[in-house]
């Protein structure tokens, strides 16, 4: 996250989608919406972001060292972040993107189509010598097709 007095802050994230030929990707894409204001009456001014979602389920998971999960898809559109350790995405477009604690990836890869190999969505897993420790944030919400950074 980017922060100081003269500019507002971005946080960067990846997204994981689907386009029109349910092929998966990833795009490198960036929150800009913050506004300056207290989280509570009475509380001095910070940036927020307030991205309202319903009907979220927060969990937490243990990715053990060389785990590495066969191709799915995200099964609801979901935030990502790493906690401790690091991990890899990969599309099927061939991108595999590394991630360690405080990098952002939202999934939402859901309605691929199966490669000539039969994978759908996108492959996963531990990288290096320490479990990869993940929060994953759910959403009850539909996903969007062929739309690149979802969330501005």
């Amino acid at each position: 996250m980017k922060n100081n007095s003269s500019y507002k802050p971005t946080i960067d994230y990846w997204h994981v989608w689907t386009d029109r030929d349910g092929i998966s990707h990833q795009s490198r894409c960036q929150i800009e919406d913050f506004i300056e204001k207290g989280i509570a009456p009475d509380t001095s001014p910070q940036w927020l972001s307030n991205l309202k979602q319903s009907g979220a389920t927060i969990t937490f998971t243990v990715l053990p060292v060389g785990w590495v999960g066969n191709w799915h898809e995200n099964p609801k559109p979901q935030w990502v972040i790493p906690l401790s350790g690091r991990w890899f995405v990969e599309t099927m477009d061939g991108q595999r993107v590394e991630m360690g604690p405080g990098e952002i990836s939202f999934g939402e890869d859901q309605g691929t189509k199966a490669d000539a190999q039969g994978n759908k969505g996108h492959l996963s897993g531990t990288v290096g010598d320490a479990p990869a420790v993940l929060i994953m944030v759910q959403l009850e919400e539909n996903p969007t097709i062929e739309q690149s950074c979802r969330f501005k």
